[in-house]
């Protein structure tokens, strides 16, 4: 059977990627973000999936204010990545894995949960950073991906509670496929910011780390945490971590904390960063 092996979380600030397509990785304002990293990138050349079930949000790539699912699953061959306005990304295509993807769509649709299944569309790089992030610059991502978007943009966006459930509904459904696959869930996004207003460049950085500690060791509180408080706590943007808890979610209850990492500030944006390996006690 299918089986969850590790979560990851990780920002996905568009710059990043920027500064790895043009090779600035080195330069003094980036190397310490990117050394961050170092030891992710030996973790998952040790521990690669067969599929990455990658929740992120679409920044109007693949959603014009037209049409905007709250949940969207992508159960295509493959995705292209997105131009974002300056061109797109020089990364692989991701290839994607649409008999997991149907079948987590009818699973987690059966659990009472809306998907939206999506057989076209781009990937922006709130995908495609954090995968650049943990495995570099490949000739081709050495892994399968299903897409998920969760919509963190145009108000109202989905609870953190609601967001947890449903990662619990996606470890249900991805414990009943029936094919022997290694499969980690990517939580992206955040942490805090804001990138508009009086309040723009907004960090907070006691916020992020309580966060991540609670993240780890008290999820199911964390997930009643109401969608304002990250608001007027983390910026705007902070909403974003709603995207985390779909991750946690989808792990055991009792975790182990691989690594964490925080740097402040990547182009006004906290990142975070943690790598946890499932425990052994599941969730209810």
């Amino acid at each position: 059977m299918a089986r969850i092996t590790a979560g990851i979380t990780t920002s996905h600030v568009p710059a990043i990627g920027a500064a790895m397509d043009l090779g600035k990785t080195a330069e003094p304002y980036w190397a310490p973000l990117f050394r961050g990293y170092e030891f992710s990138r030996r973790w998952i050349a040790e521990h690669t999936p067969d599929v990455i079930f990658l929740v992120y949000n679409d920044h109007a790539s693949a959603f014009s204010l037209d049409i905007i699912p709250t949940f969207a699953i992508g159960c295509a061959e493959s995705f292209q990545p997105a131009d974002e306005g300056w061109g797109r990304r020089p990364v692989p295509v991701v290839q994607g894995h649409p008999e997991l993807a149907a079948h987590i769509a009818q699973s987690v649709i059966q659990q009472d949960f809306d998907l939206t299944i999506i057989n076209r569309m781009d990937v922006d790089h709130g995908l495609t950073v954090p995968l650049s992030l943990l495995f570099g610059q490949p000739a081709a991502w050495p892994c399968r991906v299903i897409p998920f978007a969760v919509n963190v943009v145009q108000y109202p966006p989905p609870s953190g509670q609601r967001c947890y459930q449903l990662g619990q509904a996606l470890r249900r459904a991805i414990d009943c496929f029936d094919e022997d696959l290694d499969v980690q869930v990517w939580g992206t996004g955040g942490m805090s910011h804001q990138l508009q207003g009086p309040r723009a460049g907004l960090i907070n950085q006691p916020f992020d780390r309580e966060f991540m500690d609670r993240l780890v060791s008290e999820p199911d509180a964390l997930a009643r945490k109401p969608h304002i408080d990250y608001v007027r706590l983390a910026g705007s943007e902070g909403i974003e971590l709603v995207m985390w808890l779909i991750m946690r979610g989808a792990l055991d209850a009792t975790v182990r904390e691989v690594y964490r990492f925080y740097h402040v500030p990547a182009s006004n944006t906290a990142v975070g960063h943690l790598i946890l390996e499932n425990g052994g006690v599941q969730q209810p």
